[in-house]
């Protein structure tokens, strides 16, 4: 039997803010409102690829903790924007970026377990790293 979703990963207003770029804003059932820039949607992208190479960037912390994981002097990159999103069924975004990535589609849940704040950190994220 599936599991019931949680009432508090429910949104109950998504705006995307392609446009003028400042976004993410999802208001949840419980009243929470959720706020995403897109850089930190692009970073926390849930696509297989992704996923790899944030496991492959870990390992290599976990192999060579005394080794930075970036070159001495990084080249500028610009900060990722979004040039389109569409709506996934009535459970997920998907997002197509500037970068040109757009595989990765983020459920409600996916968002509001990532959400940036303190307050959802504590209560989604200490739950799922037990």
């Amino acid at each position: 039997m599936p599991t019931p979703l949680d009432p508090r990963k429910k949104p109950t207003s998504v705006k995307i803010h392609v446009s003028n770029g400042t976004g993410v804003d999802i208001t949840w059932a419980d009243g929470h409102a959720s706020h995403y820039e897109f850089a930190y949607l692009r970073e926390e992208c849930p696509c297989a690829t992704c996923n790899d190479e944030r496991g492959k960037k870990e390992s290599f912390k976990t192999l060579a903790p005394g080794f930075a994981s970036s070159p001495v002097l990084p080249m500028f990159k610009p900060k990722p924007r979004a040039h389109a999103a569409t709506q996934v069924g009535n459970y997920a975004i998907q997002i197509s970026f500037t970068d040109g990535h757009s595989t990765g589609i983020y459920s409600y849940d996916y968002l509001r377990s990532i959400c940036p704040c303190a307050e959802c950190a504590k209560a989604f994220r200490a739950a799922t790293a037990r």
